[in-house]
Formats: C-alpha cells, structure tokens, sequence
C-alpha cells in the first residue's frame, strides 16, 4: 500500500478526548492537568489529506523549532519528547492543558497559547500521522543502570563495607555502626551528608562519594532487606536500666525499645561507642540537625554512656521495606496502560515506545513530585527509585514504536 492511500485508509481517524464532555472541534471542553484525568468520552473525528496539509504549516510555525517538522526532536535537546506518531487524542489533550496553564509557565505555553481548536486538530493529526521514531541504542538509553534485582546490586557494592560495618551490616568493630534495621530513606540522607560535610569523616566522606544515587538506595536496600537483623557484636558496657529510665524522653521520636515508626533512625541493637560518638557530635555541633542539639546537650557523658548499652542490646527488627519489583515487572504495570513495549491502543494514554529517555525520566519524576497531576500516575510511581526510572526510561526508549489504526464500527 502506497503511502498516500495509508494516509487515506489508516491513520486519519483521530480520536480527540476531552474531560467530562463529548469534544466537539472548536469548542472548548474543559481541561485537567493530565490527559486520564476525570471521566471522559470519546469520539472520532476524521482528519482529511487537506487538513493534515494544514497541519503540517501550523507545525511548521510553531512545533519544528524544537520537535521538528518530522516529530523528531533534535539530538541536542534531550529532554524534548518525539511526537511523530504519538496518538492523536493525547497530544491534542496535552496541548489543552499547555494552553490552561496546567504545565505552568513553559515554552510550549506560548507556543500554542494562540492555536485555535481548529489548529490543535490539525497540528494533532498531522503529528500523529508520521512515521514514528526508532529506538534508542541500548548505550545511549543507559543500559544496566538499573538492576533488576536492586538488593543483590546493594550487596555487590555493600562488599566493600563489610571490613568495618559487618558482612551483612552488624557491626564488630567499637565505633562502627549497625546498618540493619534502619530504613533506607534515612540511611541515604545519613550517607550523603558524609559527602556534603554535615557530618564530618574524611574516610566515609572519600569511600561514599564514588557512590551514585543509585548505588546508595540499593545498599540501603539490601541493608534493610535483612530478614533477621540482630544486635552489634560489640561490648556494651553501662547501666542498662538506667539508660532505659532515660531513654523514655527519646521513645516520642525513636519508638519504644528503640524500634522507630518514623523517620527518625531505630537505635534499637545500635553500637554503643557509635551512638555515644554520635551524641557528643550532637552536643558540640559537629553534627548539625536542630532536632537533636537540645536532647543531646541535655543529658551528661554518663547517661548517654547508659543510654547507649541500653539501645545496644536491644533486638533491632526490620524495616517495612517493600520488596522491589524487577524492571520487567515494572513494565508489565506500565503496559496495562500504555500497550505492549509502550505501544499505546487507548487515545488517551500516549505511546512510550522509542520515546527519548532523558524526556521520559524526567515526566516520570514530575509526577512524582507532583509537578504533573495524575492520581494513577502517582499511584503507579509511588515508591520507585531513582534506578527505578531511569530503568523504565531505558527499557522504553528501546522499545520499537508502532502505529496504531483506531477502527471505526458501525452503530448496531
């Protein structure tokens, strides 16, 4: 079939999607800040060869500059998504919310700004009507940035730990802490502040800031997943009923026995010579953190030396981490909406496949931010890592892109 009858027969059917109303062109229907948000009915709309014509000149004035005549952004501009063959119905609901404001103040604002529905039709169709982009080389899409088993890639890098914190995080070195049974949220921040100086150690501060972000949140992972964490294996000397009397004060942010429901670190099985370091840290402001300075210059070398065999032999428990999910887990969730390898057959879920990267880890973590709203986009989102996305950015941008024919049935 030749190309212009392709155009004739298959891809002229643009389904436009509007949020709580059946979109009629030239109307102006109302609009969320996301494309799934709201209820919504659909209907197709036939595109002429004329008005993809017409299309391709609203194109030409005010999307080539940075998505090109072609729908394929320019090498340089990373972080600009391809739009050659991304259904219809979707970019013309994206550049309603552009023209809403629901992406804040951008470029794209301005550039369709002053389009007329009409236009938006057209420029859609158009777009839509390309040939889509090919997909990105496994090099260029940061292959084996994420791991599909984050907690064994922890365990690698955690190797190089071991001498000081222990094989698997219990420590067996005085001054060295414990790992198991923190959470991972705040064993990251404790490690990065090594890097920026907030805590001062230049050993640590040298060995960790080789570490990516990635690398951190998957040794805090493994560290985590410890099913039977136990106790330092260190002495403990002090008073540990003393110490139990005076660590009541911490149970508010620490949880009882030592065992934190927040975000505050557990100190339950926690290395006595660490936890007292730790505390004249905080009273000499060595270590900076408001929250502790007060509790910490509150109480004499003594207590805290009973405070600390008190934590020490308590039995940690671990943290409810939520056991990861492999990439191709991911994807099979990512599917559900956006097709198969990110080939979308619903208008209103666009196509990931051959997408570019950057552009795909960087909406990911919009919504993860809250900077795009979707009430299913955050859900899906919600708890992945930084590896996490650029995975899923990966796996997509090599996926390879595919036309979709939106078939028109006849009323029964």
């Amino acid at each position: 079939m030749k190309r212009s009858a392709k155009v004739l027969v298959i891809s002229l059917v643009v389904t436009a999607l509007a949020i709580g109303s059946t979109l009629q062109v030239g109307s102006a229907p109302a609009v969320a800040t996301g494309a799934s948000s709201g209820s919504s009915e659909l209907r197709a709309i036939l595109a002429t060869p004329q008005e993809i014509a017409e299309g391709k000149r609203v194109a030409e004035a005010s999307c080539a500059s940075c998505h090109g005549l072609n729908g394929i952004a320019k090498a340089k501009d990373k972080d600009m998504p391809n739009i050659a063959g991304q259904r219809p119905g979707y970019l013309y609901v994206e550049m309603r919310v552009y023209q809403a404001g629901g992406r804040g103040n951008t470029p794209m604002n301005n550039a369709v700004k002053f389009l007329s529905d009409e236009a938006l039709f057209k420029v859609a169709a158009y777009y839509a009507n390309l040939d889509p982009a090919q997909p990105v080389a496994a090099s260029a899409a940061k292959a084996g940035l994420a791991k599909s088993d984050p907690a064994s890639a922890g365990k690698a890098i955690a190797a190089g730990c071991a001498g000081c914190h222990g094989e698997t995080g219990i420590s067996n070195v005085p001054g060295m802490p414990n790992l198991v049974g923190l959470d991972p949220k705040y064993l990251v921040t404790s490690i990065k502040a090594y890097t920026k100086g907030e805590r001062k150690h230049d050993m640590m501060k040298t060995l960790v800031s080789a570490l990516s972000e990635a690398d951190l949140e998957n040794v805090a992972l493994f560290y985590a997943m410890q099913k039977k964490p136990v106790k330092a294996q260190t002495p403990s000397p002090g008073n540990q009923a003393a110490g139990k009397n005076a660590a009541v004060a911490c149970a508010g942010c620490h949880g009882e026995g030592g065992v934190s429901t927040g975000s505050a670190p557990s100190l339950a099985g926690q290395e006595a010579q660490y936890f007292i370091d730790a505390m004249k840290s905080y009273k000499n402001g060595s270590r900076s953190d408001a929250s502790m300075k007060a509790p910490a210059a509150s109480v004499d070398d003594s207590v805290i030396k009973d405070m600390a065999a008190y934590y020490a032999n308590q039995a940690p428990q671990a943290p409810r981490v939520r056991k990861p999910m492999t990439l191709e887990e991911m994807a099979q969730r990512c599917d559900r909406c956006h097709g198969v390898g990110g080939n979308s057959t619903d208008p209103r879920s666009p196509a990931l496949a051959a997408q570019r990267p950057e552009y795909l880890e960087r909406v990911m973590r919009a919504y993860q931010k809250g900077e795009r709203r979707s009430k299913a986009m955050t859900a899906m989102l919600d708890g992945l890592s930084e590896a996490d996305i650029a995975g899923l950015a990966a796996h997509y941008s090599r996926q390879k892109a595919r036309s979709v024919v939106y078939v028109a049935l006849p009323s029964k």
